[in-house]
């Protein structure tokens, strides 16, 4: 794991798009709590915004305008498992009460990090990914993120990927574990569910969204 996550990207890679074919804004809510992992909550909303879609960044009892705190993962020569530091204060978009129905939205994110261990206690959290998932609506989940998914029993008989150590929670919850690089991410026969194994895997994980979503980006 140490290995694979030393060849991650060293820094932020600026793409320029030359034409954004016309397509219509889909509302996306991602789903966070404190000590998410801070590029999978900070990557996916700005790469969201940047093809115009509307991002909603919502967290269980959090009102719009409040802080988030993320925690940043990474390896240490030698150690056998990930470090935790501090990361940024992220503001939530929409009052939790506001967060009514999967109806509202075209898509579920659901980053990773420490968050999802706490928000899967949440009655709402769990119900809401279950109409999502019920409504056949894309749902993208990275590194621990799946935890929500399999406390929502959604992934049985599906293809699904996430953090190494969270391969037992997937297959005890029926789901297909799927290996893949750390750079690389699972999409599901049905096209709706996405996984991937950890923030090194952003790009092809959020190309793998956005194609769900209808999203049409050329050169």
């Amino acid at each position: 794991i140490r290995d694979r996550y030393q060849r991650r990207v060293r820094g932020p890679t600026f793409v320029l798009i030359s034409r954004l074919s016309k397509m219509p804004s889909k509302k996306v809510l991602l789903i966070i709590g404190d000590y998410v992992e801070d590029y999978e909550i900070m990557v996916p909303y700005q790469m969201l915004k940047l093809v115009g879609h509307e991002a909603i960044v919502a967290s269980p009892g959090k009102k719009k305008g409040e802080i988030v705190r993320t925690a940043i993962h990474d390896f240490l020569p030698g150690e056998q498992t990930y470090t935790e530091k501090s990361g940024h204060n992220f503001p939530v978009s929409i009052d939790w009460d506001e967060v009514k129905s999967a109806s509202q939205f075209d898509a579920l994110l659901i980053p990773g990090g420490r968050a999802p261990e706490h928000i899967r206690l949440n009655d709402k959290v769990i119900s809401l990914t279950q109409e999502f998932a019920k409504q056949g609506k894309v749902i993208g989940s990275i590194c621990h993120g799946p935890q929500v998914l399999t406390a929502a029993g959604i992934v049985k008989d599906k293809k699904v990927t996430g953090y190494p150590a969270i391969k037992p929670e997937i297959i005890a919850a029926g789901g297909k574990w799927t290996e893949c690089s750390m750079e690389g991410a699972v999409v599901s026969d049905d096209g709706k569910l996405i996984t991937a194994c950890a923030w090194p895997a952003h790009p092809e994980w959020m190309a793998a969204v956005l194609k769900a979503l209808g999203t049409q980006i050329t050169p």
